[in-house]
Formats: C-alpha cells, sequence, structure tokens
C-alpha cells in the first residue's frame, strides 16, 4: 500500500476548500482517507493553511510521499525542514 498525503476538495463550485488527508494512491481525490491532516483555504494563502505538525511528521517518518502542492504548504510551516532535522538525527 503506497501512501500519500495529498488534498481532498470539499468546498462548493468555484470556492474551493481542502483537506490535507494522508491516503492510498489507489483511492478517488475526494474518496476514502486514513488520517485527516489538517486543512488549507487557497483564498488565505500557504501560511493560513491549519495543519497538525505531529501528525504530518509522524506520516512522513512512516513513508508517505507528499504531492507537490502538499510539499509546498509543508515547506512554508517548516515541517519539511523538521522532518529533515530528524531523519538526520537517526
Amino acid at each position: 500500500m503506497s501512501v500519500k498525503i495529498r488534498l481532498t476538495r470539499i468546498g462548493r463550485h468555484k470556492d474551493p476548500f481542502y483537506r490535507i488527508v494522508a491516503a492510498d494512491s489507489r483511492y478517488a481525490r475526494d474518496g476514502r482517507y486514513i488520517e485527516q491532516i489538517g486543512t488549507y483555504d487557497p483564498e488565505l494563502g500557504q501560511e493560513k493553511a491549519a495543519i497538525d505538525e505531529e501528525l504530518a511528521i509522524k506520516w512522513l517518518k512512516q513513508g508517505a510521499t507528499p504531492s507537490d502542492s502538499v510539499r509546498a504548504i509543508f515547506t512554508a510551516h517548516g515541517i519539511m525542514a523538521k522532518y529533515t532535522e530528524s531523519k538526520g538525527k537517526k
């Protein structure tokens, strides 16, 4: 099972809002997911995304691959830097 950290759309027509979730790569974009990590509103920008850092780092340590957009959000919040730092300590 390949786990990806990606966005699922829950907003209405022409008003997007996204959940950041860990999901099996075989599941549909807006389908089933394993765990919700946070939320992202593109109108507010990447810096205003609400993310549970502990969950995000936990999934990254377990081998989940973030999508390009999620990687950019994590980088803006410093989560990718914390993950690579914790990875180097081992």
